[in-house]
C-alpha cells in the first residue's frame, strides 16, 4: 500500500524549514530530473541546479542557499541525509512474522525469541539462540550454537559458521560467510599444515555486511566487527581482525589476519591492508591503496604503497609531465655536448 504525506510531515520527518504551502500532498520521493506531479525530488549536487526550471515534482528539498526555487521546498543542512529517511518513510513497511516454516530443519535445543520468521530451507544447528523479530530467508545456514540478536536479518544462502555471536539490527545479504578457518598454514618441510582455527567471530549491533563478503574466525581469540560498521560486497576480513565502530569497508577490500582498525575509519574500494598493523581512529584509505605499515589517526593515504595524500599528488603531477621533462632533459644535454665540442660557454 502507498504512502502518502503532507509537505508539513515530511519537513517534521526530515529536520528542515519549510517554505511554502505545507498541506500539499505528497506521495513519493524522485531523482529531479525524472519526478513527476505528487513527487517531493532532492537537489543533492549543484550539478542538477539547471532542473529547479524544469523539474514537474510538486516539492523540492535542497541544502542551504539554494536561489532560483519558485515550488515549495523544505531547506534541510544535508540533502542525502533527508533522502535517507525519506526512502524510509515511503518504503518500509512493517514485516510480518509468520514463524517456523515447515521445511526448515532445526537443531536440537534452539531459543527461539517472538515474532521470528524461519522460511523454507533454514538450516538451524543445535543450541542456536534467536532474540526477538529475527528474520532468516531461504537457504541460510547457521551453525551450531550461533546467537543471533534482536532485530537482525540473515538474508538468502548465507552461511555462519558454529559459535559465532551476532548483534541486534544486523544485517547478512545474501551469501556472505561468516566464521570460515583463517587462511593459516605452516610449512613443516614436506606440506603446508593447516592451523587449527579454534576461536570465533563477533559481530556487535548495527552492523551490515554485504553480499558475498567474508569474515574469518579467529586462531584463538575472537575476530571482532563493531558496532555500527558497514562493510560492501566482496570484502576480505582475515583472522583477529579488529574493525572499531562506525568503520566502513568499500567493495573488494582485503584486510590481512590481526590488523586493528581504529574508529570510524574509510577504507576505499580495493584497498590492501597488510597483517598485524593498526589503523588509527578517522584514517581514511583511498581505493587501490597498498597498506604496509601502521597509519595514525587521521591520516588520508593513498598510492601503493600508502603515502600521505599530499605527497602522493605532488608524485602524480610529476609523473604527468615526465615526458615533456624528458624532452628538455634531451635538449639541454644536446646543447651541452655542442658547447663542449665548440670550446665555448653560452653566455
Amino acid at each position: 500500500m502507498s504512502k502518502t504525506a503532507s509537505l508539513k510531515q515530511l519537513s517534521q520527518i526530515v529536520g528542515g524549514e519549510l517554505v511554502g504551502d505545507g498541506e500539499l500532498s505528497i506521495t513519493g520521493v524522485r531523482p529531479i530530473e525524472q519526478a513527476e506531479a505528487g513527487d517531493i525530488a532532492l537537489l543533492v549536487h549543484p550539478k542538477y541546479n539547471a532542473f529547479l526550471k524544469t523539474t514537474k515534482a510538486t516539492a523540492l528539498i535542497v541544502p542551504p542557499v539554494t536561489t532560483g526555487i519558485k515550488k515549495p521546498h523544505i531547506i534541510v543542512a544535508n540533502p542525502h541525509i533527508a533522502l535517507a529517511k525519506l526512502l524510509e518513510y515511503f518504503h518500509s513497511s512493517p514485516h510480518a512474522p509468520f514463524g517456523v516454516h515447515p521445511l526448515a530443519v532445526i537443531g536440537k535445543n534452539p531459543k527461539l525469541g517472538k515474532d521470528i520468521s524461519i522460511y523454507p530451507g533454514v538450516v538451524l544447528g543445535n543450541q542456536v539462540s534467536l532474540g526477538k523479530g529475527v528474520t532468516i530467508y531461504p537457504g541460510a545456514c547457521i551453525g551450531d550454537r550461533v546467537s543471533i540478536g534482536t532485530d537482525s536479518v540473515i538474508h538468502q544462502n548465507v552461511s555462519i559458521y558454529p559459535g559465532v555471536s551476532i548483534g541486534k539490527r544486523v544485517v547478512l545479504h545474501s551469501g556472505s560467510v561468516i566464521g570460515s578457518p583463517g587462511f593459516g598454514y605452516v610449512w613443516d618441510g614436506e606440506k603446508h599444515r593447516p592451523i587449527p582455527h579454534v576461536g570465533s567471530v563477533v559481530i556487535e549491533d548495527d552492523v551490515e555486511v554485504g553480499a558475498n563478503a567474508a569474515i574469518d574466525r579467529g586462531t584463538m581469540g575472537d575476530t571482532r566487527i563493531g558496532r555500527g560498521v558497514k562493510i560492501d560486497n566482496l570484502v576480505q576480513i582475515a583472522h583477529n581482525v579488529s574493525i572499531g565502530d562506525h568503520s566502513v569497508v568499500v567493495a573488494q577490500v582485503g584486510i590481512s589476519g590481526s590488523t586493528e582498525i581504529g574508529r570510524g575509519v574509510m577504507l576505499g574500494g580495493q584497498a590492501a591492508v597488510v597483517g598485524h598493523i593498526q589503523i588509527g581512529d578517522q584514517a581514511k584509505i583511498a581505493a587501490r591503496t597498498g597498506i604496509s605499515k601502521n597509519v595514525p589517526a587521521g591520516a588520508v593515504m593513498a598510492g601503493f604503497a600508502g603515502t600521505p595524500h599530499a605527497e602522493w599528488k605532488k608524485a602524480v603531477v610529476i609523473t604527468r609531465r615526465l615526458p615533456k621533462l624528458q624532452a628538455r632533459i634531451r635538449e639541454l644535454e644536446q646543447r651541452l655536448s655542442a658547447m663542449e665540442k665548440g670550446g665555448t660557454r653560452e653566455k
